[in-house]
């Protein structure tokens, strides 16, 4: 019965590519009503496949040049956007142009300002800070073959390689990038999950802190433990003293590949820390966690995930290549995390519903 299924589907798809395929097709849709509003759309996805790093250079243009950043502050006109940008009349208005047709600039009144797109831009922390950092991804992507061939890491594996002997510069890199970004990541959770309940979470790989400083004013009583490599715990101690969480946090400086996961909480948090290891690691790591849990401790996934219905690009496309030019980890499926969740010794896991899937999804998972 398998097989006949297997079968029907290979020959169902075999049939609708060469349909789709044909040129003598494309051309009937493009001109019959109905079909033909598909036929464009589609004809735009494509495009898109091509384009799409140009769009994505236009936004790093943007945001390099202090144009976005000025936008967001008042209406410029083109001879202030030139003088911003370092460029001449002619070379700024090819961008801010540029920038409109991507809905990231508009023009009003004789100046330039954002657009809705860009509005929106503005107003996502984490966003510009990540289309910046791209430059090192796409210095990978140049050659994404080679990328994919090569034993040794490239640009993006050298930030995220942080071990003992980690470059200090490496590390802030790291770290800042992780701390804009995490803004949007923890409205997801707070979103989907009360913090208030439990009396000790750890936040393991948590940075400088700023998912503790996050949830810290939601839970007041909540007492808290960080737990993530040497120098990065370092950067979080005055990071924490001056968001006045010293006397509340504590701090575990170790690695989880080599050092037991701190025991004495019962709630432990992964915020975007599976998705970045290999499976041999993560798995070891949920079991250390099942380990140090209490009887009725809790853990909390936050992270992106393969196969998000409507927003199928970011799993395997975006953070597939992201991940593999970081010569480490891979984005998984909610099932699949939740095997390998089983597989730890876990029993009791349900997903939490989050307000925007495509930037995180949680899994809740009872010791």
């Amino acid at each position: 019965m398998y097989m006949d299924v297997m079968g029907w589907r290979l020959d169902w798809t075999a049939a609708r590519n060469r349909l789709l395929g044909s040129s003598r097709f494309q051309a009937w849709a493009s001109r019959t009503p109905i079909v033909r509003l598909v036929a464009r759309r589609n004809a735009r996805h494509l495009f898109d496949l091509t384009a799409g790093f140009v769009y994505t250079q236009i936004a790093a243009a943007l945001i390099d040049s202090g144009l976005f950043a000025a936008l967001g502050q008042r209406p410029l006109s083109l001879a202030e956007a030139a003088r911003i940008a370092d460029l001449s009349e002619d070379a700024a208005l090819t961008l801010l142009r540029a920038a409109m047709a991507l809905d990231l600039t508009e023009p009003a009144e004789g100046l330039w300002t954002l657009g809705s797109r860009g509005a929106m831009l503005s107003g996502t922390a984490g966003v510009p800070e990540m289309i910046a950092h791209h430059r090192l991804l796409y210095r990978d992507l140049a050659d994404p073959l080679g990328m994919l061939r090569r034993d040794s890491g490239g640009a993006l594996a050298a930030l995220w390689h942080y071990g003992g002997d980690a470059d200090p510069e490496a590390v802030a890199n790291y770290s800042a990038l992780m701390a804009a970004s995490q803004p949007m990541v923890a409205a997801q959770a707070l979103a989907a999950y009360r913090f208030g309940r439990h009396q000790r979470h750890l936040d393991i790989g948590g940075g400088v802190g700023r998912f503790i400083s996050a949830v810290a004013p939601t839970a007041p009583r909540l007492a808290f433990g960080l737990f993530d490599l040497p120098p990065v715990v370092a950067q979080a101690a005055p990071r924490l003293a001056a968001a006045g969480l010293a006397s509340r946090v504590t701090l575990h400086p170790g690695s989880f590949r080599t050092d037991p996961v701190p025991t004495g909480y019962d709630l432990v948090t992964l915020v975007r820390v599976l998705h970045d290891h290999d499976d041999a690691p993560a798995q070891a790591l949920l079991r250390s966690i099942r380990e140090s849990l209490p009887q009725h401790g809790r853990l909390l996934i936050v992270e992106p995930m393969a196969e998000t219905r409507g927003a199928e690009p970011v799993g395997h496309a975006y953070f597939g290549f992201y991940l593999a030019a970081m010569r480490s980890g891979r984005p998984r499926t909610a099932g699949e995390i939740e095997s390998m969740l089983r597989t730890a010794g876990f029993r009791s896991i349900r997903e939490l519903s989050t307000p925007l899937p495509l930037v995180a999804r949680a899994l809740l998972v009872d010791r």
